[in-house]
């Protein structure tokens, strides 16, 4: 694995500005639960439960609240340019508490331009309230409805961002720092991963995490892994044990290579897969690892320790339709495989 990084690492460390033009590569198949996506008055979109098995298509939640974000910077973020790391500052950071969850994001003071819905790619900003012990939560809630919302006080934060380029975001991967744009506050309840991985709710005690994402879908799992709350434990350690899969074209097209090696150091075991290893790559890059897709090594590795495993996926539905087949096959609780939407 280190051999590997350091040959991805040879391809990506540096940080290019975006170029004036976008080369874009598009997939026809539809995200699930993208990093991402565009708002199309085309498509329906059904809410379903997030712990069960449904179409990929995203209930989009309540009406916007707009307030103002200043780019901070916007790098290339893989050697190909198909996808770039965006920063931006925020007035209040305190709503994001848990990896998954997103905002959405539009052209400062325009109203004629579709928001984008961006999943936070940063580690949570805001700090989750404590869990509730077994048989107090229904006087909890019955407490808090009573005395209503706990005012909060504001605290700046920076947000980072994954975004790949399509035909129609080049107003937001071009975007120069200095820049502001409108970001609504902060949607959706993330990767449910304290109620599911945590408590008494299942027999069998979570162990063993693994983790799925193809494309930009990375961009809420590297939230998850450095949030801390997936409560792994350092190699050799004894604790909790995670993996990662990891699925793109090309090595050209991987992010957030530098980042392995802190990843695995926080006990988080990186296995990169590569779909189309014979395409050329500009870096000149040449792959000697994993090929295939995410699901394929999947089935190759297998589950070790199924009833007391738990899943985190994010990507295209083609994915996450084949590795929560292969989960549930396995023996893995349904309740046990997250999705941030």
């Amino acid at each position: 694995m280190k051999l590997l990084i350091a040959a991805l690492l040879t391809s990506a460390t540096s940080a290019f500005a975006p170029p004036s033009s976008s080369v874009v590569y598009r997939q026809s198949t539809v995200l699930e639960v993208p990093s991402v996506v565009e708002k199309s008055n085309s498509l329906s979109y059904n809410v379903a439960s997030r712990n069960n098995y449904r179409p990929l298509f995203m209930g989009w939640g309540p009406d916007p609240i707009w307030s103002s974000g200043a780019v901070e910077s916007n790098i290339q973020a893989c050697p190909s340019g198909s996808c770039i790391s965006l920063k931006l500052k925020v007035a209040d950071g305190t709503e994001f508490m848990y990896p998954g969850q997103y905002v959405q994001v539009k052209p400062s003071g325009d109203t004629d331009v579709n928001p984008v819905f961006l999943a936070i790619a940063s580690a949570p900003s805001g700090t989750p309230p404590k869990p509730t012990p077994p048989g107090k939560k229904k006087a909890k809630d019955e407490a808090d409805a009573a005395a209503g919302p706990e005012p909060s006080t504001p605290e700046p934060a920076t947000w980072e961002f994954l975004i790949k380029k399509t035909d129609n975001n080049q107003w937001l991967t071009d975007i120069q720092p200095g820049q502001t744009v409108d970001v609504s506050q902060v949607m959706g309840g993330g990767f449910p991963i304290q109620e599911n991985f945590e408590g008494f709710k299942y027999d069998f005690p979570t162990q063993n995490i693994l983790l799925f994402a193809s494309g930009s879908g990375i961009a809420p799992i590297r939230s998850a892994i450095e949030s801390k709350q997936l409560n792994i434990a350092s190699p050799g350690s004894g604790g909790r044990t995670c993996t990662l899969y990891y699925g793109v074209r090309t090595p050209d097209d991987m992010p957030y290579v530098s980042k392995f090696a802190q990843w695995e150091e926080l006990g988080v075991q990186v296995v990169p897969v590569i779909s189309q290893p014979d395409l050329p790559c500009e870096s000149g890059a040449v792959w000697q690892g994993r090929t295939g897709y995410v699901q394929n090594a999947l089935e190759e590795d297998g589950v070790p320790i199924p009833r007391n495993s738990g899943a985190l996926l994010c990507g295209v539905k083609g994915m996450c339709e084949a590795v929560k087949s292969e989960l549930v096959e396995s023996g893995m609780f349904d309740g046990r495989i997250l999705f941030n939407f």
